[in-house]
């Protein structure tokens, strides 16, 4: 007979159905526009791009942050909770066995109570001793079971997703923030250069004037040029601390210095053709955590479907109780039952109904939350495309009108020296020169930074070798 159970047992296992939609993969509408050879594209994303820069240092502080950083010590606990949630869940897929024991004495009334001892010479007082093996096996004919394993499955993954996201998050942000730093680095240079600069034309003015040379007028043109650039300095400074203090925290460390390398001069800047094939934007973290979340609320509609159907359990107890412990294991003291409970929802009230609408209302938004994040993944490598090549151009614009700036400030020098102009002249011309060597690092630093989102808006295979990294 019990052959015969299992037997069936297995075919119901075996050829039960699963209730709710199988997960295919939605359609996606890829731009047609970008033309470029795959392996060059993957050369570029799939490696420690940020190496490429050039800078040892970097190299070390991106090293430490992806040991140290915090954030990426929250997500990988979270993956280690999710992977707890799948082994709960996935356990009910398995027989549920317990074993118990008890013994203990007690002494029943002989007048009154519940059960009163009948008869002249019963004692009143006996032991009882009990040891049981249970167990319990919901078949999960439906599919219910499965379904919410399969739900629980991938919200591990899309943990896990979540957790490559925050490494690409962070990689990109330590690289941005040391190249900031190096931008206001150059920056600071630049004013204290040209304070100095200045500060020297300001004393040689205070001479001429006590020679009665110049004017005061001039004396103080100067003079208010001497003070503009001092006010810049403590500006820079205040912006370099606070920058040392934002990179020292993704570094998992108490805000403080940092450690210099190469000057935003000497960083290797690479050139990133403009057209990449879109089926690198798979390597994206958010785009692969957003299609396991649409498995899992695909598969809870299953579960919910599933609770229209009758629930089938099997459960079985077998073990030995005896008033006395010599006995207990003796055949009569045997004991065992079995049974298999169904129940069946007979009226809810419109509970399952509402519970169905819940789960497909959740996939369609699982669904419109995937596309959108493919389309938002598509802006931003166009949006990083379009940023770093006309910022190439800009930058490329600067340096000329720079390098113009520098002739017309020396040109307005010696015209001035030889009297032929005011030194009315000479401050324009060196204001001007202040202003775009200020403008030409800024958009020096602009262009790294597009460069990084670029990075960041491709994905890339480099994140599993970032992952074991963080894990060491």
């Amino acid at each position: 007979m019990s052959r015969v159970l299992f037997s069936c047992l297995a075919v119901v296992l075996l050829f039960g159905c699963m209730l709710g939609p199988n997960y295919q993969r939605p359609d996606v509408d890829s731009p047609q526009a970008w033309r470029f050879g795959d392996k060059e594209v993957k050369d570029v994303v799939n490696t420690a791009w940020w190496e490429q820069f050039g800078d040892p240092v970097l190299d070390q502080l991106v090293l430490t942050a992806l040991r140290e950083n915090k954030d990426i010590k929250i997500a990988a606990a979270r993956v280690e909770e999710f992977m707890g949630r799948y082994g709960v869940t996935r356990s009910a897929l398995f027989p549920q066995v317990g074993a118990g024991a008890s013994g203990g004495r007690q002494r029943a009334s002989e007048q009154t109570g519940p059960t009163p001892l009948e008869g002249k010479g019963v004692n009143p007082t006996f032991n009882s001793f009990e040891v049981v093996l249970n167990a319990s096996w919901e078949i999960d004919f439906w599919g219910k079971l499965r379904r919410a394993t399969e739900g629980a499955r991938a919200n591990l993954l899309g943990a896990e997703e979540a957790r490559r996201g925050v490494i690409l998050t962070l990689v990109t942000s330590v690289a941005s923030s040391y190249v900031n730093l190096r931008d206001l680095d150059k920056q600071l240079d630049i004013a204290k250069r040209t304070a100095k600069t200045r500060e020297d034309s300001y004393n040689l003015f205070k001479l001429r004037f006590q020679g009665g040379i110049i004017s005061d007028l001039e004396l103080y043109q100067v003079k208010s040029e001497y003070e503009q650039a001092l006010s810049t300095i403590p500006a820079i400074e205040k912006a370099i601390a606070q920058q040392e203090n934002a990179l020292s925290v993704l570094l998992g460390r108490n805000p403080g210095a940092i450690s210099r390398g190469k000057t935003i001069d000497g960083l290797a800047l690479r050139v990133v053709p403009a057209g990449l094939p879109s089926d690198l934007l798979e390597n994206r973290p958010d785009i692969r955590q957003a299609e396991q979340d649409l498995i899992a609320a695909n598969a809870q509609i299953g579960v919910a479907r599933a609770q229209y159907f009758p629930s089938i359990s099997l459960t079985g107890l077998f073990g030995w109780a005896s008033m006395d412990l010599s006995n207990l294991f003796s055949g009569p003291a045997r004991t065992w039952n079995w049974a298999a409970p169904v129940s069946v929802p007979v009226f809810t009230g419109g509970a399952i109904a509402g519970q169905v609408q819940v789960a497909e209302a959740v996939q369609q938004q699982a669904l419109l939350g995937y596309q959108q994040s493919i389309q938002n993944a598509f802006r931003e490598v166009e949006d990083s495309l379009i940023d770093q090549r006309r910022t190439r151009e800009q930058l490329e614009a600067q340096a000329r009108q720079v390098e113009s700036l520098r002739n017309y400030a020396r040109i307005a020098r010696l015209r001035y020296d030889n009297g032929y102009t005011s030194y009315i002249e000479v401050l324009d011309a060196e204001r001007s020169l202040f202003s775009a060597e200020l403008s030409y690092t800024q958009t020096q630093g602009t262009l790294f930074q597009a460069l990084v989102n670029l990075y960041k808006a491709m994905g890339g295979g480099w994140q599993a070798a970032a992952a074991i990294a963080a894990e060491r």
